[in-house]
């Protein structure tokens, strides 16, 4: 619980508008949250013997566990990252089979493009055919987890399907006292025509954005938090545009306290608590950061406060060095929010760079991974999300007084755990998973963001 003096700290900042707050007691306020890194990813190897190759979530062309496919379908072995054994692999179907040479993947490397055609659709004894047997020819990066065991629990995203399969809805605008349903387009992108019409006459602002995975968490504005006294706003359903394979978009716009912009899910069901494991991803604009705390996704404290260290894990992209610990250059950084600093590894020190961690620039949209494994460790990865393979920027042991983990489960997108409100950026996908992927997954997903073609 804060103090009076925070809360007429609050006041006070509310009215003056976005300038950089300061700490009260020794815990961090309008930056109080912290990004927490995820686990070193430990596993490049395959997955034990049950767990599906790629081709066990119906990727393009479907691969059998052994390497035997139809149709061209190609064989992942551990080497990839893959368990792919005959029992959990899936068999592409005859006409559907093709090996992943298509715009974006490669056999050799495991990745996977956006348009590969169809996979198999039946699993083996010990695949998991899940969302990703679907016929729709697309793999969408949640089925890349699930066929590494480490499903998505939430999956968000204003721009494309997060699953091969997904149908449904990605997010809802407002207009006035309406409401619209903004659906995925056959081709697995939004299809922005139905907004085009709703939103004709401007006005618009995004109400929900929908949980593509089967808990549904959804996240709509942020409920009053220690920061957002009033709560959070809706973003401007026309900022953040962006072209994507083809196809104009919006992402989730955040512009600090002066709009005030925060999602939240204090009941989100299925991530991680306690010290469980869980990695999470997200794409955003790497153009657009601030020096503030905290423009965060990831798995927070479930009641809006500053619960202490070690209680939230999200991902941070920003040049802070408010709080915790930062990388080399002048950032922008992905740092790990874990409450009370963002850190960009082991060091807690505001003043001693973490060299390892270096500045991103020259890249328009920035692909982020955390990595959080049980146990004293954490992992960060960065990677551009138009061309580029994964650069690691931190794999190795959390800051004193962070280990073990003390999650609650709850979502945040553009602010932090106690709804520290000054952070900048354009998030336009992301994704949590209960349990920590191998490197190859870590690998397959970026290649699957780059096939998507932002800024194409």
């Amino acid at each position: 619980m804060k103090s009076k003096l925070a809360l007429s700290i609050i006041a006070v900042s509310s009215i003056l508008g976005c300038g950089a707050p300061s700490r009260n007691s020794g815990t961090s306020l309008a930056g109080g949250s912290t990004s927490t890194g995820g686990s070193p990813a430990s596993g490049g190897s395959g997955q034990s013997a049950g767990g599906a190759g790629i081709g066990g979530i119906g990727s393009p062309g479907g691969a059998t566990g052994s390497g035997g496919s139809s149709a061209g379908g190609a064989a992942f072995d551990s080497s990839g990252g893959a368990a792919g054994n005959a029992s959990g692999g899936v068999v592409g179907s005859g006409s559907g089979g093709q090996t992943n040479a298509g715009s974006g993947g490669s056999a050799a490397g495991g990745s996977l493009s956006m348009g590969g055609t169809a996979g198999g659709t039946s699993g083996g004894s010990g695949g998991a055919a899940g969302t990703g047997g679907s016929t729709s020819g697309r793999t969408g990066p949640c089925d890349i987890y699930q066929a590494a065991t480490t499903p998505c629990v939430s999956a968000h995203s204003t721009v494309r399907a997060l699953y091969g399969a997904y149908s449904g809805s990605l997010y809802q605008v407002r207009k006035g006292g309406s409401t619209k349903d903004i659906p995925v387009g056959a081709d697995g992108y939004v299809d922005i025509s139905v907004q085009d019409s709703f939103c004709s006459d401007g006005g618009c602002t995004i109400s929900v954005i929908y949980d593509q995975s089967p808990n549904k968490n959804d996240l709509t504005k942020s409920p009053a938090a220690l920061w957002l006294p009033n709560g959070g706003n809706e973003a401007k359903a026309t900022d953040g545009k962006v072209t994507v394979g083809g196809h104009t978009a919006y992402g989730i716009y955040v512009n600090g306290s002066s709009t005030n912009v925060a999602y939240r899910n204090n009941g989100a069901k299925g991530l991680a608590k306690g010290d469980a494991a869980e990695a999470m991803y997200m794409v955003v604009d790497g153009t657009r950061y601030s020096q503030w705390c905290c423009f965060d996704y990831g798995n927070a404290e479930s009641d809006g406060k500053d619960d202490g260290n070690a209680t939230m894990e999200c991902l941070y992209f920003g040049n802070s060095t408010q709080y915790g610990s930062h990388g080399a250059g002048s950032g922008p950084w992905l740092l790990a929010d874990i409450e009370n600093g963002m850190f960009a590894g082991d060091s807690g020190s505001e003043s001693t760079p973490v060299a390892g961690n270096t500045s991103i620039t020259g890249w328009s949209y920035v692909t982020g991974i955390l990595k959080g494994p049980s146990g004293n460790s954490f992992g960060l990865k960065a990677g551009n999300a138009q061309s580029s393979t994964l650069q690691t920027k931190w794999n190795g042991a959390r800051p004193p007084g962070y280990s073990p983990k003390k999650l609650q489960g709850s979502i945040i997108l553009g602010t932090g755990g106690d709804g520290s409100n000054n952070g900048v950026g354009t998030f336009f996908e992301g994704a949590i998973t209960i349990g920590n992927p191998p490197d190859a997954t870590d690998d397959l997903v970026q290649a699957n963001i780059v096939a998507a073609g932002y800024g194409k």
